[in-house]
């Protein structure tokens, strides 16, 4: 977790300078040991039968052999999902993550994430209900850094004006859904994986706040380190649609 606590915060750093372009972050040095957690994963994924992994992780498997679902051979092939809605290719059995318009592998941070759902999920269903980051396992211990890069940027962005956070967050496919704060959407990470943004408005006598919320099945998806992935990237790209 301290490994990805530091990366998160890193990357944080980039995203928010307005002269680093969105592209120039595949640049960004990996931090020591992310490269040997991603293959660490892909040796505990690897293993795994490619259709068993589709049907937990609620994705497309494809295998090269059309016959291979028919058959023990089914060795080579790519899975295909959306990632924030986006569609995504994710090779089996080599487990490299591309973007599926233009076929750039994705930044390692993004790799490790997916290959975190990959060896986390177990085809639990969404549980409907919405839990804080310090209800994740460990998740009390980091809950204040997270809100320090997700909900505090968020609200020093959007708590004087309502209207451009629901542009923003419209613009990023989320679905608003209502009796949580003044203003809420939910957006969908992965095909499990959902997660909420809660605005409350401020008045003269409390500041506005902002906090980024994970569907309560989230442990049978992704581990908490994931889980803060995840929570930076929504905040980097509402404030990103908020700024264009």
């Amino acid at each position: 977790m301290v490994i990805i606590h530091k990366l998160v915060c890193s990357i944080s750093f980039y995203q928010w300078r307005p002269d680093i372009r969105s592209d120039q972050l595949s640049a960004i040095p990996p931090l020591d040991g992310l490269t040997g957690r991603i293959e660490e994963l892909r040796r505990r994924v690897q293993p795994s039968d490619p259709f068993e992994l589709a049907a937990r992780c609620a994705v497309e498997y494809l295998p090269q052999n059309p016959a291979a679902q028919e058959s023990p051979d089914a060795s080579r092939g790519e899975f295909r999902l959306d990632m924030w809605g986006k569609p995504i290719r994710f090779s089996y059995p080599e487990l490299i993550t591309q973007d599926a318009l233009n076929g750039q592998d994705l930044p390692s941070y993004l790799q490790a994430m997916l290959l975190y759902y990959f060896a986390t999920c177990d085809g639990t269903p969404a549980a409907g209900q919405w839990i804080a980051f310090s209800e994740l396992p460990d998740g009390r211990f980091y809950a204040q850094a997270f809100q320090g890069y997700t909900g505090n940027p968020l609200a020093q962005a959007f708590g004087e004006d309502i209207t451009a956070f629901s542009q923003a967050a419209e613009s990023c496919a989320g679905e608003r859904r209502y009796s949580f704060g003044d203003m809420a959407y939910a957006f969908q990470a992965l095909p499990r994986v959902a997660l909420l943004v809660v605005l409350w408005q401020g008045d003269e006598d409390f500041p506005s706040t902002c906090q980024v919320l994970f569907d309560a099945s989230i442990s049978h998806c992704l581990p908490t380190d994931a889980c803060a992935i995840l929570g930076s990237q929504l905040t980097r790209q509402l404030i990103k649609a908020a700024r264009s």
